[in-house]
């Protein structure tokens, strides 16, 4: 059992902080803290695993149950504990409250992921410091960013005071602009003299304003271009700085792509080692799809090409400065004379492919490889591109190990300094390299038929000027990643969301995330009274989403019906083009009313329309996918949310395209065992952001009558919160 001083020491803190706060206890939130501190417990061996039901129970009292069975579990893989928390149920310090005792006791880092900046603020801004202030727990905290958030010195002084030399490098090389113009130059020149006085610490998301894209991008540098220990600034380089103070937190706050970006790096690179860490995933739903896009590969064909020729540029400059050898540029030029053909041959390869099977889309064409299996003469192709672009790469390595041992031995400093603006450029040339190489590794390989294929697919695009060709690779399952990269480093982990299941059980998110045999899972229900705060309603419609245009019809005379002053709404669609054409076909009183996703950023549509609402004005969100989650709209703000069908996953994705296929060859039905969870978790999600505190009421209207009029409809149905339902009459014009 959990040792019992640290179970003390969690129950004590707890009821500190409902008595500081004047937090009414909550039986969900107990449960969730019972269930996390258990299951991770047997990480430092002060939990014997006993063989038994994988639910345990909270006393009224808000003690925890000390003869509660716990999971068998194997003591030599870390606990992976999965806990969906209806909304409400106070998660994020339950997991807190849970886990800091444990890891200091331990000597782990904590580490929490979120999927959104929204998520991230509140843990760092609002509910870390409540836990702080109204318990005695002692803990320290730092908010982990990527590289990317942090100015590069070098980058800066550069910019400030280029070279001659570097001008031409850079120039030939198109790497960015450094011809600054008045207003960027000022920009910079105020932030070098910040950091000097010390009233900024070099993080783009504390400057006193904010910074456009375009004016950010040439401050920063990616990992293969950082100089590390060797650069001139590094004893004063923010970002290490700011890495430092993770090694010395108790608790890091980050978000999935960092945690990522950090594992597909081997671990212990940005974040500390997976080893020395318990990790929260908060939102993890998105987790799977997150970990498919950072292990995806893809490549353009003819940008490539464009890019090859300015890097002969790039190496003669390097040549002239005395940096390289002469046969360097031999190899380089060799290498160059192979790839240029190689690459306009597999053009013409894949050619034939998009006029004969292609999916033409005015100048946009997409190609799916079936299975993710490519013709034997393209798959040997690409093992040819892939063993001239590592060598390439190879080439870029030994150049960057020559710059950086004349860095470290070079007596003249004006030498030493145009070598150290060198280095980011060869670092940023051998990490495309690599990229492409893996992409054409992906493309070379024979999956094993035992396992998920990898997806791969081509886009061709056309514009006025161009005619370009993407080829890309993905996992279509995230599960080889996660399991070798985090599942099995890792001390320990938590994943939680207010929606994690779907129809009732875990499969989906156990199949796409790899979660191993030994995880425990629990569903804890939201304590909000659905059957009283909310109405569900489906209106008698006699089409399908099938039929666009009658079904179209039907939403544009339907709003006017359905949507009493005052309105404060949203509605979500599954479709652009069936959200621009109800826009286009509303009465004008109506149109006036919509803010469409379209025409704003996201957090100033929701800003826009709380002003409406609070001025006594109507109006109606329209938004896509991304509206469905992460919008929290209390109270008055939104009242009704319509849906205009159930949110059926694309049937195009190439990563869904080739699941589906695997899925089918393994005797099982892709639809039911793929799209209606998938759907069922959307709707969900989609349905919530009507209720955001136990205070808010309102409707709930699906365009859809599959749900009532399918057997997969009626799935979905039982797995929705309990919502008091109801058939609809829409009045005929």
């Amino acid at each position: 059992m959990l040792a019992e001083e640290i179970k003390d020491l969690i129950q004590e803190n707890y009821r500190q902080l409902l008595k500081s706060r004047d937090f009414t206890p909550r039986y969900g939130q107990r449960l969730m803290i019972a269930e996390i501190a258990k299951q991770l417990a047997v990480i430092g061996g002060a939990n014997v695993p006993q063989k038994g039901h994988p639910t345990s129970h909270a006393s009224e009292s808000g003690s925890f149950n000390k003869s509660a069975p716990v999971q068998a579990a194997d003591l030599h893989k870390a606990p992976i504990c999965v806990i969906e928390a209806g909304t409400g149920t106070g998660k994020t310090l339950a997991y807190l409250l849970a886990t800091i005792p444990l890891a200091q006791t331990l000597n782990l880092k904590v580490v929490i992921a979120t999927a959104t900046v929204a998520l991230q603020e509140q843990v760092i801004l609002k509910d870390i410091p409540e836990l702080l202030s109204g318990s005695e727990l002692d803990f320290s905290v730092a908010l982990a960013k990527g590289r990317g958030r942090y100015v590069c010195l070098s980058k800066l002084d550069l910019l400030l005071e280029p070279t001659d030399s570097l001008q031409a490098m850079l120039g030939l090389y198109e790497v960015e602009s450094v011809n600054l113009g008045e207003a960027d130059a000022r920009l910079y020149q105020e932030m070098l003299d910040a950091l000097a006085e010390g009233s900024w610490d070099g993080d783009r998301d504390s400057w006193k304003r904010p910074i456009a894209e375009q004016e950010w991008r040439p401050l920063t540098v990616e990992n293969a271009s950082c100089l590390g220990a060797r650069c001139s600034n590094f004893r004063q380089c923010v970002f290490f700085k700011a890495r430092e103070s993770l090694d010395n937190s108790d608790v890091i706050v980050g978000n999935h792509d960092l945690v990522l970006s950090d594992l597909a790096l081997g671990g212990g690179v940005i974040l500390p080692e997976p080893s020395n860490c318990i990790y929260i995933f908060d939102e993890a739903h998105h987790l799977p799809i997150k970990s498919n896009n950072h292990f995806a590969a893809s490549i353009r064909i003819r940008s490539t090409r464009a890019w090859l020729e300015r890097t002969g540029d790039l190496i003669s400059q390097l040549l002239a400065e005395d940096f390289i050898p002469v046969d360097s540029q031999s190899s380089f030029e060799k290498l160059h004379s192979i790839l240029q053909p190689r690459l306009e041959e597999y053009w013409q390869m894949l050619q034939p492919i998009f006029l004969n099977e292609g999916e033409i889309r005015d100048k946009r064409s997409r190609y799916t490889f079936p299975q993710g299996i490519v013709p034997a003469e393209v798959r040997g192709a690409a093992g040819n591109l892939f063993s001239a672009f590592s060598q390439l790469a190879g080439l870029f390595g030994n150049i960057a190990e020559e710059i950086a041992i004349e860095l470290e031995e070079a007596n003249d400093l004006s030498r030493k300094e145009l070598a150290e603006q060198f280095y980011p450029v060869i670092g940023g040339a051998q990490r495309r390299a690599e990229a492409s190489a893996l992409l054409w590794l992906a493309y070379s390989q024979e999956d094993d038929c035992a396992k998920p294929p990898v997806a791969r697919w081509m886009t061709y695009l056309e514009d006025d000027t161009q005619i370009e060709t993407i080829l890309s690779a993905s996992p279509v399952l995230a599960a080889d990643n996660l399991s070798e990269k985090l599942w099995e480093q890792c001390a320990g982990a938590v994943l939680t969301s207010a929606t994690l299941s779907s129809l009732g059980n875990f499969n989906l998110l156990k199949l796409k995330a790899g979660l191993p045999e030994s995880t425990f899972f629990l569903s804890i229900p939201s304590p909000f009274d659905f059957g009283r705060a909310a109405t569900f309603a489906v209106p008698n419609m006699e089409c399908e989403p099938s039929d666009t245009e009658s079904h179209t019809e039907f939403i544009v005379a339907a709003l006017p019906h359905l949507l009493t002053e005052p309105v404060a709404a949203l509605m979500l669609f599954s479709s652009r083009r069936q959200m621009v054409d109800v826009i286009e076909r509303l009465p004008d009183d109506f149109q006036s009313i919509v803010l469409c996703q379209d025409d704003y950023q996201k957090a100033q549509l929701l800003k826009h329309h709380r002003q409406r609402i609070d001025q006594g004005l109507n109006s109606l969100i329209f938004g896509l996918a991304s509206f469905a989650e992460g919008v929290d709209l209390p109270g008055h703000y939104c009242e009704h949310v319509l849906i205009a069908k159930i949110p059926f996953a694309v049937p195009d994705d190439p990563i869904e395209m080739t699941l589906s296929t695997w899925i089918e060859q393994q005797g099982q039905n892709p639809f039911m065992t793929l799209a209606v969870p998938d759907a069922a978790f959307r709707l969900v999600q989609a349905s919530g952001r009507l209720l955001r505190s136990e205070s808010d009421s309102g409707r709930i209207t699906l365009f859809d009558e599959r749900l009532f009029t399918k057997r997969y409809g009626k799935q979905i149905l039982a797995s929705l919160p309990p919502y008091r339902q109801e058939r609809i009459q829409i009045p005929r014009a």
